[in-house]
């Protein structure tokens, strides 16, 4: 409906591309309308589906001097699972107003120097890997997809192309930016930014690189001014056996920098509050969590925003997009088989606190997701938890009925959960209603 907040996430298999609309809060002289953003635009599945769910979102867009506007394109993090789709053609016909991307994303951030080593490196040791074109398990497939050259071409169009053609200059934002450093034409919203904090170095890697860091470093060096390739013909000072086990380490090396480059990277999303009309929208991106907080140390993005914007952070919500595609590790909660109450259970409990009693849950969620390879995305126990905590949920056993089995890893990960209430997922949703997207309404 015209009066109500629109989020439409897509169904691009494992990837985010969520469309909000907030109805009435544009204003720009003396006219009112809606304001219109997208949040990412990527995948790591079919790229058809990226360019079915660009046509859709442009029948949504107001037509505006010859083309189709959008007031706001933000992007979270540099995952190609979150930017694989920004190809300046497929965004030919829309006119991009303002496009925001988080602060480690800035190649010039000065507190962003180790950071940004660090993902060059794992960028490097990666594509080097792909290329030897080895039997890789699905896991350290997936992880060194997320560093493709694509992404090159997609960073190109967000900090060049689509720019240019819009006449605007991209903006770095970051927690404890204001509204007026914003600077968006908004009449009764408001849009916060709570992550990631200005000092990524301090925050998310810690004020000392240490040892470990500074050795898989060293390694990535190596790597890149050497890199492993198939060979038959071995070095005359060293054995067979030995050069083999050399390789093997620096492979080893290469994908654990590799895993601490993609862990930094989705601590950085950008973590939107949107609140309009005493709701409160949370937009997460892939931002993680971990047990605990410790100051200049390396941190999860959930504990940063709980100890520096709690304020903000420590309130119910109306909507959650649940983070990192339903991955166990991207929504704070109780996973402790004790039941011990931890900083994560606690944040969850802030954010979306069981009813009491007979009262029903007010919030609603959604999840962009695919099951695939990782045990963890979804979770499907985490996303039965949410199911106790939100309204929009779906038993989808009952739904699917006999279709049930036939979804990826049924007997290893769903079976057992599937009964269960759970929030709406783009891929089971798709699989129920035939459409390529998920509608939540506030």
């Amino acid at each position: 409906m015209a009066d109500k907040l629109l989020v439409r996430a897509y169904n691009v298999e494992v990837g985010d591309c969520i469309y909000c609309r907030i109805p009435k809060a544009r204003k720009a002289g003396t006219v009112v309308d809606d304001f219109h953003m997208l949040i990412d635009c990527g995948s790591v599945g079919t790229p058809g589906n990226l360019t079915t769910a660009i046509a859709d979102l442009q029948t949504l867009l107001p037509l505006q001097d010859g083309k189709r506007r959008l007031d706001l394109l933000v992007v979270t993090h540099e995952h190609k699972d979150h930017i694989a789709g920004f190809d300046p053609n497929v965004f030919q016909d829309i006119r991009i107003e303002r496009i925001w991307m988080n602060t480690a994303m800035d190649p010039n951030h000065p507190q962003a120097e180790q950071t940004l080593r660090l993902r060059a490196l794992a960028t490097t040791a990666m594509r080097n890997i792909a290329g030897l074109n080895l039997s890789l398990s699905s896991e350290l497939a997936e992880l060194a997809a997320l560093f493709a050259v694509d992404n090159d071409a997609a960073m190109e169009a967000l900090r060049d192309t689509l720019p240019a053609r819009n006449d605007i200059t991209p903006t770095y934002v970051h927690a404890g930016m204001t509204p007026a450093d914003l600077s968006l034409p908004l009449k009764g919203a408001t849009i916060r930014i709570l992550g990631p904090e200005r000092d990524i170095d301090h925050f998310y890697l810690g004020k000392e690189v240490d040892e470990s860091l500074h050795q898989l470093m060293a390694s990535g060096a190596a790597f890149r001014d050497a890199p492993l390739q198939p060979t038959t013909v071995y070095p005359a000072n060293i054995g067979q056996a030995d050069f083999r086990n050399l390789q093997s380490r620096m492979m080893s090396s290469a994908f654990a920098f590799a895993e601490l480059s993609a862990k930094v990277t989705n601590n950085t999303s950008v973590v939107l509050l949107i609140e309009w009309k005493s709701k409160r929208l949370l937009f997460v991106g892939d931002a993680e969590w971990d047990t605990k907080f410790k100051e200049g140390k390396s941190n999860a993005a959930w504990n940063v925003m709980w100890h520096e914007r709690k304020a903000l952070l420590n309130k119910k919500i109306d909507f959650l997009k649940i983070g990192h595609h339903g991955s166990e590790n991207a929504t704070p909660w109780n996973d402790q088989e004790d039941g011990a109450v931890t900083e994560p259970s606690t944040i969850l409990d802030a954010i979306l606190p069981l009813p009491k009693g007979t009262a029903k849950p007010k919030a609603k969620a959604v999840v962009s997701t695919k099951r695939k390879n990782y045990e963890t995305i979804p979770r499907s126990a985490l996303l039965a938890e949410i199911g106790r905590r939100v309204q929009n949920t779906r038993n989808y056993k009952d739904a699917l009925g006999a279709s049930a089995p036939a979804l990826p890893k049924y007997t290893d990960f769903e079976k057992i959960w599937i009964s269960l209430k759970q929030p709406w997922r783009t891929d089971l949703e798709q699989m129920l209603t035939g459409k390529n997207f998920v509608d939540v309404e506030i």
